[in-house]
């Protein structure tokens, strides 16, 4: 019965939009922090090291409704945990890390990632895009000097800061003593943070070993998936943001075909990365599922643009190892009864 009541509960929200929250500005900062560096790259004739300029770029996509202040908080503790993840997925990377090396060390650091996204109540919630920027900087060959790649990353999530703080020059509003608004699992005992880091490194483990034992390639792609589901506040939530993931990322990726179908050039596709950062943002926190159909053609440009190879074969990879990786997911939080973290009523 409470299954039954559970995917009831999906199937009424899967199409529906969430509540308008000025998401135009938020997109409109995200945008302009990732094409601000990824512009930069391509005037100097270096758009495969757009990639490490997404990752830190993705620093705008926290403290979205927050004031300056706030936000400014926020975003700094997002880009330690973005840059931190690059920088790690580097230098396993420059060191030409064994995959089954890099799988242990991505699900280690998920679980590490968790517990500091957790009690600094980032949002979007989890160590999500900590983990992803680990991965994907791991799994591409290092073309540049580490500091050169890591100054970018670092860069690209200073740039994010900077616009997040931009509107406080118009409208110079600061609130003393303002405080960030905190999550019910942030302000949970310890043991809950830790049951929560210990389901990450648990999904994100297995899916990549899962992954990787099945020759499939690109492993990440299905520990990334892994730790979707359980960014989300309830069980229906977590089962709805899995299906989401799959469901989008699948749309997505014909998207990614017809464009691949084009043969865009270098240039063409650095600007693709650019355009699709806005229609990402501004659908995220609306709608999950649609946002991944802007967001996983700009993650697959990024890879082809860092790492080029057969743009089909990526096309199937990454299909493959996100189902695999969101069904990971979530067993894992229907087998956790992870039901406890639901979000507070509105007052």
């Amino acid at each position: 019965m409470q299954l039954r009541r559970h995917v009831g509960t999906f199937i009424g929200s899967a199409f529906a939009l969430g509540r308008a929250d000025n998401d135009h500005q938020s997109a409109l900062r995200v945008a302009i922090s990732i094409v601000v560096p990824s512009l930069v790259l391509l005037c100097l004739g270096r758009p495969e090291l757009t990639i490490y300029a997404v990752f830190g770029a993705f620093t705008a996509m926290f403290g979205r409704s927050e004031s300056h202040q706030l936000r400014l908080r926020h975003q700094l503790q997002a880009a330690a945990v973005l840059t931190t993840g690059a920088g790690i997925g580097m230098l396993l990377s420059i060191n030409h890390m064994p995959v089954w090396g890099v799988v242990a060390t991505e699900a280690i650091f998920a679980g590490l990632f968790s517990i500091v996204a957790d009690a600094a109540a980032l949002k979007p919630a989890g160590p999500f895009f900590g983990i992803f920027a680990l991965g994907a900087c791991a799994s591409v060959p290092m073309s540049v000097p580490l500091w050169t790649a890591a100054s970018i990353t670092a860069g690209s999530a200073a740039c994010a800061v900077l616009v997040g703080f931009a509107g406080w020059v118009r409208y110079r509003h600061w609130q003393p003593g303002a405080v960030r608004a905190v999550t019910p699992l942030a302000r949970s005992r310890i043991p809950a943070i830790g049951m929560q880091s210990l389901r990450y490194l648990i999904a994100v483990g297995v899916a990549g070993v899962t992954g990787n034992a099945a020759g499939i390639g690109h492993a990440y792609w299905a520990m990334a998936a892994a730790a979707t589901p359980l960014s989300a506040p309830d069980l229906p939530g977590r089962v709805g943001r899995g299906i989401h993931r799959i469901l989008g990322t699948l749309v997505g990726l014909g998207v990614t075909a017809c464009i691949m179908l084009l043969q865009p050039g270098t240039t063409a596709l650095a600007i693709l990365v650019m355009a699709l950062a806005f229609p990402t943002e501004l659908l995220m926190s609306r709608h999950y599922g649609l946002a991944l159909i802007f967001f996983t053609p700009l993650i697959l440009v990024v890879t082809l643009l860092a790492d080029p190879s057969d743009p089909f074969t990526l096309i199937r990879d990454r299909g493959v190892e996100t189902i695999l990786g969101a069904v990971v997911g979530i067993v894992v939080v229907v087998m956790s009864g992870s039901t406890r973290h639901r979000p507070e009523r509105p007052a």
